[in-house]
């Protein structure tokens, strides 16, 4: 079943992610777009990591825990997240191997249509949105994991328009995210079946990526128990929170 929920159609002009440099990795910052919603009403919380981080578990945990303290919450996943943007998932993970440059556009494709059908009408709502998966993934796996050119997949996310205000990445040791993996039992799709040197780059990925962007990122140590994590993953949100409706 497909994990969102989707909102009356409406939009708002969301915030740019800035160009990253090729040969350094820093975001290159410049001046943001004037956002016609209110702060509070433009919440966007992102998840990340790689495979076996526990994000999935994560997002339910945390959406369960807003929604106890009356906060409107829509959950949502990418790839996917929107009825054409999840028939793009099944291709990405169980069909046959692209090219980096056919794999990231496809990627964007699906996230311009789960954008613009699923995130932009909750954030105008007024609801905050927690998305497993965003933009740092496709730089994490097509950039860093497969060379694909990370200078052109910053300016495909420029063009998305829409910027997290938080993003979390988990930061788990490749052994447990193995174990974790072997525990599911179910059959891997193509990014899981990938070799330890791919899931070391894009593991890499993360955490430059989090380094470069510490004002929106927060890099987490995902290795323990499911409650020991929810437990920083929800202290990082009420802070982010606090200040975003203070």
């Amino acid at each position: 079943m497909p994990c969102f929920r989707t909102t009356s159609p409406a939009d708002r002009q969301g915030q740019g992610f800035h160009p990253i440099d090729p040969l350094r990795g820093s975001i290159q910052l410049g001046p943001q777009a004037p956002d016609p919603i209110p702060e509070a009403a433009r919440t966007f919380i992102t998840i990340e990591g790689g495979e076996g981080a526990g994000k999935t578990t994560q997002a339910k945990r945390l959406v369960e825990a807003l929604e106890a303290r009356d906060f409107a919450v829509t959950q949502t996943r990418e790839p996917g997240g929107a009825p054409g943007a999840e028939k793009l998932r099944d291709l990405l993970l169980h069909g046959p191997g692209f090219t980096p440059l056919a794999e990231t556009l496809l990627h964007f494709a699906a996230r311009a249509e789960h954008v613009a059908v699923t995130i932009r009408p909750a954030l105008a709502a007024g609801r905050i949105v927690i998305c497993d998966r965003f933009f740092d993934s496709t730089m994490a796996y097509q950039g860093y994991g497969q060379g694909a050119d990370r200078a052109r997949i910053a300016q495909l996310a420029d063009m998305i328009g829409l910027t997290p205000d938080l993003t979390l990445v988990l930061d788990v040791d490749p052994e447990a995210a193995a174990a974790r993996l072997r525990a599911r039992g179910t059959r891997p799709d193509r990014y899981e079946a990938q070799d330890a040197a791919f899931h070391a780059r894009v593991a890499a990925g993360f955490r430059e990526i989090a380094a470069a962007s510490p004002g929106r990122c927060v890099l987490l140590p995902a290795d323990g128990t499911a409650d020991e994590v929810h437990d920083a993953v929800l202290a990082a949100v009420l802070a982010r929170l606090g200040r975003l409706v203070a």
